[in-house]
């Protein structure tokens, strides 16, 4: 039996903790208070939330910095093994691994992540991501393919996974992209279920990918406005099962709105790191996922969250931004904060019980040991 949970059902809008193995999280800003990645300080990220409640650490694959002043992401934790660490530290928090299909064998994937999933008793997830940052793929020796194709790089990668995970036998497999011979595997996947597998993906291309492979979309949101019909067409193109879709973004929660925006224009203004901004901006053209006209206007949301949605104000206004979320149909956030451990105390003490009482979280015990079935996300698909 797995213990994903957290991740699999329970509260209507979940939360997740995105990017804290890098260096600088999601924050492309000079502010000094900027988060450090260092492993102790995950760890201790990790323990706390997981005694509040949150559902997921989610973290990002980064193998070389973004450049600027800053050099954002040039520290980062390998994901996988990141994973199993945080997993064999904490008791209930589900924890993704974020995996590089082109650049990681699907054989030695297979066995990595049910190792680390094992580590954890079934609370590993799994992001499938295709790559767009070419000079990552250039360390590898590896080309980048073009856009499309690299999402059937991903079909195959991913169909081998799942092989090596339910074959008890050795099999052969010859496709456009991979060719093995006598392929087996184990461990097996803790309980004999797969991971909940998440794939981001913004291009028509990669929702069709998730919409035929994953329980979970990662896409973006730059707007609320329009959210909602998106999300719905999205889920008409799936009509056997209710696939689950979440976004990313950055919360800045103060006691007052002023407090909040003047500190957003703090991060994301004056303090921003226009060099590490400059090379996202370039990194996001690649990756086909936001229209070029709307990425420039989006240099603070960028210093401040790596273009991911803002959440900016005293708790009350950041509670509602969830709810109008979650109304439109999201079934929760990857969030990143300018600092974690700093910052994270204030928001499960002021936004939690906010979330709580308008019907979008249930009340948490770190005792808890049964969750609430209503609001399942998707069945793992076989």
């Amino acid at each position: 039996m797995r213990r994903d949970a957290p991740m699999r059902a329970g509260n209507r809008f979940k939360l997740a903790l995105f990017s804290a193995n890098c260096s600088g999280g999601l924050a492309r800003t000079l502010a000094p208070e900027r988060w450090d990645a260092s492993w102790e300080h995950n760890v201790a990220l990790a323990r706390m939330a997981d005694a509040a409640g949150i559902d997921a650490l989610i973290p990002v694959a980064r193998w070389r910095g973004l450049g600027g002043e800053t050099g954002p992401a040039g520290y980062s934790h390998e994901s996988t093994t990141w994973a199993a660490g945080m997993l064999a530290l904490t008791q209930r928090i589900c924890v993704f691994t974020t995996i590089h299909v082109a650049l990681i064998s699907p054989v030695f994937a297979a066995k990595q992540l049910a190792t680390a999933d094992e580590i954890g008793s079934g609370r590993l997830c799994v992001n499938v991501v295709a790559g767009y940052n070419e000079s990552e793929f250039q360390m590898f020796g590896v080309t980048m393919l073009e856009h499309d194709e690299r999402y059937a790089l991903a079909e195959e990668w991913l169909e081998i996974v799942r092989r090596l995970w339910t074959s008890s036998t050795p099999f052969d497999f010859d496709g456009r992209h991979f060719q093995l011979r006598s392929a087996i595997g184990d461990p097996k996947p803790y309980g004999g279920m797969q991971p909940l597998l998440m794939s981001a993906g913004a291009s028509g291309t990669g929702q069709a990918f998730a919409a035929r492979n994953a329980d979970l979309l990662f896409m973006v949101a730059v707007e609320i406005d329009g959210l909602a019909p998106r999300l719905a067409a999205l889920r008409a193109s799936v009509p056997d099962r209710r696939i689950g879709v979440f976004t990313s973004g950055h919360v800045v929660c103060r006691p007052t709105q002023r407090e909040a925006d003047d500190y957003y224009h703090y991060i994301g203004s004056e303090m921003a790191d226009q060099r590490a901004v400059d090379q996202v901006l370039v990194n996001r053209q690649n990756q086909q996922s936001i229209p070029p006209a709307q990425l420039a206007l989006m240099r603070n949301r960028i210093a401040a969250g790596s273009g991911t949605f803002p959440v900016v104000g005293d708790p009350d206004r950041v509670a509602e931004t969830f709810r109008r979320l979650s109304d439109a149909g999201l079934d929760g956030m990857a969030i990143a904060l300018t600092n974690y451990l700093d910052e994270l105390p204030y928001f499960c003490e002021h936004v939690l019980p906010r979330l709580e009482r308008l019907g979008l979280r249930a009340p948490f015990s770190p005792n808890e040991e049964e969750h609430d079935e209503t609001h399942t996300l998707a069945v793992s698909r076989p």
